[in-house]
């Protein structure tokens, strides 16, 4: 498991290419075979991928949380990005198809992954154990958002939240741009009191993103490919725009659950 410690507004204005890609960005974390997994201490997230490739894979515990198993004092939640594949929780079997997302609660002992799925998670400290649950994208709560007109339509299916399936922190989800928009929000938002990290995906191979990030009178960009994850901290502003239409899984965990708790940063305002 690698660590990425935490990071302050004051480190990002002198920092370099290199040095934000190394803070922030997740280039590799879908691997066939492997499961691969990154500690930030930016609200203690755990995010990563599982790829079984046709070959079980065991989730473990891992000597950085402290823990016999990886669900001992934690909760994740789970979006397949690949084709359909499983993921048994101590036994029960859960067939997820592409843009599924499934929720497992503190105190389950053995998670598998198998299939031909590629299993994003995202984890979470829990202090309280809820039911395992999986919900199917059309099952989903869906926002429509944005407008054609500042390319920014997008449809976004909430899973993990206040009113839809519980947890004790995560909240999270997935947006899909519709065709002839790039912008994944506009303006740009902060969250003060949570973590959000991205995971884009569905982008071409000859696209690219620009993931804006920092402070609204300080931003810094990184160019992110497909299936590659951004940790944006509580302090720092997240939007972006691709080459291409997109989509994303969002997911958040800190002091509150509450969808619309956000602070706008006005375009106005950005420098």
């Amino acid at each position: 498991m690698e660590q990425r410690y935490a990071t302050n507004p004051a480190q990002i204005t002198g920092m370099t290419t290199d040095e934000l890609r190394d803070a922030f960005l997740l280039p590799d974390i879908f691997a066939a075979g492997e499961i691969r997994l990154t500690y930030t201490h930016h609200d203690r997230i755990v995010l990563g991928g599982a790829v079984p490739a046709g070959s079980p894979l065991t989730l473990p515990g891992y000597a950085e949380i402290r823990s016999d198993y990886f669900l001992e004092h934690r909760e994740v939640g789970i979006v397949n990005v690949g084709a359909t594949g499983t993921v048994s929780a101590d036994g029960e079997r859960y067939e997820l198809v592409t843009g599924a997302c499934l929720y497992l609660g503190r105190g389950i002992r053995t998670v598998v992954f198998d299939g031909d799925g590629q299993f994003y998670l995202f984890s979470a400290p829990a202090h309280v154990t809820h039911p395992p649950v999986m919900v199917a994208p059309e099952d989903a709560a869906v926002r429509e958002l944005g407008d054609q007109a500042t390319s920014n339509r997008r449809s976004l299916r909430q899973y993990i939240h206040e009113d839809g399936v519980q947890s004790c922190q995560i909240v999270m989800g997935v947006t899909t741009l519709h065709e002839g928009s790039m912008w994944n929000t506009m303006p740009a938002h902060t969250h003060d009191r949570r973590t959000e990290c991205y995971l884009y995906f569905d982008i071409p191979e000859d696209a690219r993103l620009v993931h804006l990030l920092g402070e609204r009178e300080q931003t810094r960009h990184l160019i992110v490919a497909d299936r590659q994850a951004v940790i944006s901290p509580s302090w720092s502003l997240h939007s972006g725009v691709g080459t291409a239409a997109y989509s994303f899984v969002w997911a958040m965990a800190g002091e509150n659950q509450a969808f619309d708790d956000m602070d706008a940063a006005p375009v106005t305002d950005l420098k």
